[in-house]
């Protein structure tokens, strides 16, 4: 195993440990830390917390893919307090966990209408990557619409799969320009917005897909488009 890298922009998806210590957990709601809006009636939901039995991301059974919820007839859109923002499914919701106001430093999870956790959406001024070595098979990837002009690379929405020591790992998340397929040296999506930094994951639970076939099937399921609109809407006002 190669030592890790440090990713140039310095330290913190060891956030974690700062955010255990100081942040508070707030609701996405109205006029809270993080503000989601609509063109509609639609509001986010902040009121019901997520079933405990239910905390499980993507999934599929017996090798088939499954969606925990319903193709969405609506969306809204959640703002974080520095501005990024992204779209969701009306009957899903956002919590927001702060760790710091000035500058502005939290996480968004979001949770689909049965509780589900889906993603989780990052924005500070630090960051912490590493690299390790796979082998790695890119399904799909874009160009995020409403983070271009932002410092190069490109922040792009990409879904994968990497094999380390022939174990799949399947990841849906924001990239720093086109994931390569190939032998690399892979490096976890850390998008800069402005001097800001933007981490942004669907949360799978452990192996996911049966197959490359399986996740590819997903993918063009309800659940799978909705989590790939859900990236392709981050945006910087």
């Amino acid at each position: 195993m190669r030592p890790a890298f440090r990713a140039p922009f310095t330290a913190a998806l060891a956030f974690t440990a700062a955010l255990t210590l100081t942040g508070c957990m707030a609701n996405a709601s109205p006029g809270g830390a993080g503000t989601p809006t609509a063109g509609s009636a639609a509001t986010t939901s902040a009121s019901t917390p997520p079933n405990p039995s239910s905390t499980a991301g993507p999934s599929t059974e017996g090798g088939q893919p499954a969606s925990s919820a319903p193709a969405p007839a609506a969306l809204v859109t959640y703002t974080f307090p520095d501005g990024i923002s992204f779209k969701h499914p009306a009957d899903w919701r956002v919590e927001l966990f702060k760790a710091a106001g000035s500058p502005f430093v939290g996480t968004a999870t979001v949770y689909d209408a049965g509780g589900a956790k889906q993603a989780t959406v990052y924005t500070g001024q630090i960051a912490d990557g590493v690299t390790s070595p796979v082998t790695r098979t890119v399904f799909e990837s874009a160009p995020v619409p409403g983070l271009q002009g932002q410092p190069a690379p490109t922040a792009h929405y990409s879904f994968y799969v990497d094999n380390v020591n022939d174990i799949a790992k399947y990841r849906m998340h924001l990239t720093a320009g086109v994931p390569l397929s190939g032998a690399e040296m892979a490096l976890d999506g850390i998008i800069r917005v402005g001097d800001r930094v933007l981490v942004a994951d669907v949360e799978f639970i452990d192996k996911p897909f049966a197959s490359d076939d399986a996740a590819k099937a997903w993918l063009a399921s309800a659940e799978g488009q909705a989590l790939k609109a859900l990236l392709l809407s981050m945006s910087q006002s």
